[in-house]
């Protein structure tokens, strides 16, 4: 990947904030598609992998759905629909919580334990994409994104 005008063939913007708005978008879209590329062999979703390292992250403690929400990188997704699909997979169990019929508890199970142990040690090919990065040119990316989003 190169320049962004070389990238989209566009050579010129109205101002430096358009042309960051388009860098970062187009980047975003670059590395959802190599994360769904990446998860393809695994047979789930970028979406249903969030969700799975949210309740591994809570293991082994249950989330309700609320909580898997707001965890959740892709607010526009429907926890519903990817907590049903894993459940279907038995990648996460749910329950109806004993002491509140209207709160579902979930968790996550050993085969989706066992699933993101496999992903996990696919972590350093990941990495590779983001291998033409210094280590201090990482943490000043993240710095400056973390201070956009203020």
């Amino acid at each position: 990947m190169g320049r962004i005008e070389d990238e989209i063939l566009q050579s010129k913007f109205e101002d430096k904030y358009q042309k960051l708005v388009v860098n970062v978008l187009f980047t975003a879209s670059w590395i959802d598609v190599k994360n769904i590329q990446r998860l393809k062999p695994f047979g789930i979703s970028p979406q249903q992998y969030n969700v799975l390292r949210i309740l591994r992250g809570s293991f082994p403690n249950a989330l309700r759905l609320g909580d898997i929400s707001e965890r959740m990188i892709d607010k526009n997704s429907n926890a519903t629909r990817l907590v049903e699909k894993l459940r279907l997979k038995n990648f996460v169990k749910r329950e109806v919580c004993a002491h509140s019929r209207r709160q579902v508890d979930i968790w996550i199970t050993q085969e989706g334990l066992s699933l993101l142990e496999k992903i996990d040690k696919s972590m350093s090919e990941w990495q590779q994409e983001f291998k033409n990065l210094s280590n201090s040119e990482i943490e000043k990316l993240n710095s400056l994104l973390d201070k956009l989003r203020d």
